[in-house]
């Protein structure tokens, strides 16, 4: 089958910048795809740390200072590029320091909205200067959704961009960009009020997801699990009806795990390699995990892992009760890393004091430690409210480390939960959202540990798993072809 052109659009790329796992797809969808043949394009801000960690880009001659004005105000971009490690994709980044040159990659500040509405149209500018015509524009997350009614309308007649066609991706539906209707004039529309959501209008509000939503030609989500919650109930988080009023419905397509990174039979921040066959490495592993971070327990202690950001959206509030009681109950260790609400921060750090030697916290992110919390935990905990795919569940399965989830989203697509009659599944699953219904997955896991011979074909089950993009990619290569 013929290439397409297809041109990515994300506000975070690995390996250029990250706050979550958008940058993770995002990196493994360009190069996936350019795998299959396509001829990818990838473009996000030239935010001020990227450039210092970047040397290596390079002016693109023919777009450099072009005025693009959002509202009132005019900007100079410039386009700089590089070639995506190890492959030959092109990757662009839109640099405009007034705006992206900022200690962080996204801001509190009132032209927020404005940061990523230059975004999206100098991405549609940089097309028409390198005459580039896309069979398809990818967009990911409020900060591009409104390059669908771009194509729509201020580039309806464009002859380069007029035939492209747009999939918008809704990687956490709580984040919609939402601005105030009085930032209408920065979209740069004529009568924007005519192209916009009536009721959110009449509040006083633009919804850039909400715009996507409506207006892209077909809309992905990253889990089918999440794509009926967002749909049906409360987790759409008000987009509902804009998604059930689409023609075609939202598509749930399962992100995929980069085993190039993710594998403990060659991960290397991994000083002991193993697999199903021989787990040798993950003892010592564990071994090299308690060293690392004092914990003062014997490996043959079960020892439960978490990494996450601190945040509601995880379920860290179902654990206030639950883990003080059951660290008195049963014997276990508990490692986490991760940073966010203070609250959160305060809770894992006196835990950590009350219980030292059995729990330690590690406050921020590490990406050596977080690999090695992988491979060398036994269980790893995701007590998640809501999740729309998750990552570390599927890189737990691959290194033998047994997830507890909670029954929501991409969760619920990755895990099955383990019944030791028939030894199949893969790990514990619970449903309620409340503080008794994690005690009892706790305690259940605690329970298979404690049969060697069990725990031991559960560890094989989950590391049979395969969550490969290989899989995964084909599914948005067809979408990509019937839009076309």
């Amino acid at each position: 089958m013929s290439a397409l052109k297809l041109c990515v659009l994300s506000s975070e790329i690995l390996p250029y910048a990250k706050t979550g796992g958008l940058a993770d797809v995002a990196g493994a969808l360009v190069q996936n795809l350019r795998l299959l043949g396509h001829d990818v394009y990838a473009f996000m801000p030239l935010y001020s740390a990227v450039r210092a960690a970047h040397p290596e880009l390079q002016p693109v001659l023919g777009v450099q200072r072009v005025p693009l004005s959002i509202g009132d105000v005019q900007y100079r971009f410039s386009l700089q590029s590089a070639s995506f490690p190890g492959t030959d994709i092109a990757m662009y980044f839109i640099d405009c320091p007034a705006v992206y040159d900022r200690p962080a990659y996204y801001t509190n500040d009132p032209d927020e909205h404005r940061r990523f509405l230059l975004f999206t149209r100098a991405t549609l500018e940089s097309c028409r200067r390198l005459a580039l015509a896309p069979h398809i524009f990818h967009c990911n997350d409020w900060h591009t959704a409104m390059l669908p009614l771009y194509l729509k309308t201020l580039y309806a007649s464009d002859p380069l961009l007029s035939r492209a066609r747009s999939v918008l991706t809704i990687h956490n539906i709580g984040y919609q960009g939402v601005m105030p209707a009085a930032a209408a004039a920065d979209l740069g529309l004529d009568h924007p009020e005519s192209w916009l959501d009536a009721d959110d209008w009449a509040l006083g509000l633009i919804n850039p997801l909400k715009t996507g939503i409506v207006f892209a030609d077909a809309v992905t989500t990253v889990s089918p699990t999440y794509a009926r919650e967002i749909r049906e109930g409360p987790l759409g988080m008000g987009m509902q009806a804009a998604l059930r009023a689409r023609k075609e419905p939202v598509i749930g397509i399962l992100n995929g795990v980069d085993y190039k990174d993710w594998d403990p039979r060659h991960d290397p921040h991994l000083k002991a390699h193993f697999a199903p066959q021989d787990l040798r490495g993950k003892r010592a592993n564990k071994e090299s995990l308690i060293a690392a971070t004092r914990l003062d327990t014997p490996a043959a202690r079960p020892l439960i892992g978490m990494v996450t950001r601190l945040a509601e959206q995880k379920g860290i509030d179902l654990l206030f009760d639950t883990l003080p009681a059951m660290l008195q109950e049963r014997d276990f260790g508990l490692l986490v890393l991760g940073s966010g609400e203070p609250r959160y921060v305060d809770f894992f750090a006196g835990l950590a004091q009350r219980f030292a030697g059995r729990v330690a916290f590690r406050s921020g992110y590490d990406e050596t430690l977080a690999h090695l919390i992988e491979a060398g935990s036994d269980i790893f905990l995701m007590p998640s409210r809501y999740e729309p795919c998750g990552l570390n569940q599927m890189y737990s399965l691959r290194y033998g480390t047994i997830p507890i989830v909670r029954n929501t989203g991409g969760l619920a697509d990755s895990v099955q939960h383990f019944d030791p009659s028939t030894s199949t599944g893969t790990g514990c699953v619970f449903n309620d959202y409340d503080a008794p219904a994690v005690r009892w997955a706790i305690g259940t896991t605690l329970d298979w540990y404690a049969v060697p011979e069990s725990w031991q074909r559960l560890m094989q089950n989950a590391m049979a798993q395969d969550f490969s993009w290989t899989r995964q990619i084909v599914k948005y290569d067809s979408l990509y072809r019937a839009l076309v």
